[in-house]
């Protein structure tokens, strides 16, 4: 799906790059260098108004308001949880609709999981975005505006983004390349691209897309289960893609960039943490140039259930030795419904419960 148009008449500026925006101002009958003044002000500055920026003459500053927006979002909720310090924003957009982000901080980054739809068509069993369906694509200036909004908003910097939030990135590929783009563009909001990561249920063509086009972002890749059938049950996903073909595809971005994938895999309880799915787990680490990141799964309802930290323990040294890297992610903002799998976009949910 391209990128949504706008019905409103005023043009948004954050989501444009430098040239579009050189574009925009010529097309008010102002100087071209007037473009790259806004974007600065934008991406490097986190000017949130007009009357900020202090650099553009007063009359085209007084123009501005009526031809055009800055941002997308409107910030209707945080919540915060004490233990982690992980802050949970519900955003509204300009269309009424509703998305999530998850700000994590740690003692040397800032890390932010940003949303690349409203819903997410994959209907993966133990996601809460699934259970709303699919609403529609984030534009890439929607994906932007989330993590400078809330940089302007704390006053501090964000270190590392993952596009790990509401929706499938790669079913979003282009606002979700753009959006990166922006981020990284290093005379704007310079954000490392080794540090934003783009994480996929397992769109194959998409990964093979990626790795052609030389895409610096680093990958992250659901995988959740090591047998086809098992996987396809908790991921549909997987009809499409089979197993092999999405580890081919792995194989494949790994050789060609020359960089590590990163394999994500939510532990259920009784379900994909036995002795046989470690060992064949195993095997496909061996096979793919990755790092693992094992999950114990987040609740959204009382379908699947969460390993005890004992069985997690077993299925580590089940794994073990291995060359791959391995982690044990014990999600942060369980409690606010921040974690890994429970983003909904909570005003979306209250809608669907009162029948609006």
């Amino acid at each position: 799906m391209n990128e949504r148009t706008d019905i409103k008449s005023k043009q948004h500026l954050i989501g444009m790059t430098r040239s579009e925006l050189e574009q925009f101002v010529l097309s008010l009958g102002e100087k071209k260098f007037r473009g790259r003044q806004i974007y600065q002000w934008i991406y490097q500055k986190d000017a949130r108004s007009f009357d900020a920026m202090t650099d553009l003459s007063t009359n085209f500053r007084d123009t501005l308001p009526a031809l055009a927006e800055i941002g997308h979002l409107t910030c209707l909720e945080t919540r915060g949880t004490e233990e982690t310090g992980s802050v949970k924003y519900l955003f509204r957009l300009s269309d009424g609709e509703c998305v999530e982000s998850v700000l994590i901080p740690d003692e040397n980054r800032r890390t932010l999981c940003v949303s690349a739809q409203i819903g997410c068509a994959l209907n993966c069993r133990f996601c809460a975005t699934a259970k709303i369906g699919f609403h529609r694509n984030l534009t890439s200036g929607e994906i932007v505006d989330q993590l400078l909004y809330i940089k302007h908003a704390t006053g501090k910097p964000i270190t590392n983004v993952v596009y790990m939030g509401m929706g499938e990135p790669f079913q979003n590929y282009t606002a979700v390349i753009k959006a990166a783009d922006l981020m990284s563009d290093p005379q704007g909001m310079a954000t490392s691209p080794r540090r934003i990561v783009i994480s996929t249920a397992g769109i194959a063509d998409k990964i093979i897309q990626f790795t052609d086009e030389g895409q610096k972002y680093r990958l992250a890749l659901s995988l959740n289960s090591p047998f086809q059938d098992e996987r396809r049950e908790l991921m549909p996903v997987t009809r499409q893609w089979n197993l092999d073909e999405l580890l081919q595809a792995a194989r494949y971005y790994t050789r060609i960039s020359g960089n590590k994938l990163t394999f994500e895999y939510v532990l259920f309880a009784e379900l994909n943490d036995t002795r046989k799915h470690a060992l064949a787990l195993k095997d496909i680490l061996k096979s793919v140039n990755s790092k693992l990141n094992l999950i114990p799964y987040n609740a959204v309802d009382d379908q699947f259930k969460r390993p005890g930290p004992e069985k997690v323990d077993q299925f580590v040294q089940w794994l073990l030795p291995l060359k791959a890297g391995l982690s044990v992610r014990w999600s942060r903002g369980t409690d606010i419904k921040a974690a890994c799998g429970q983003l909904a976009g909570e005003e979306n949910q209250r809608k669907i419960q009162s029948g609006r």
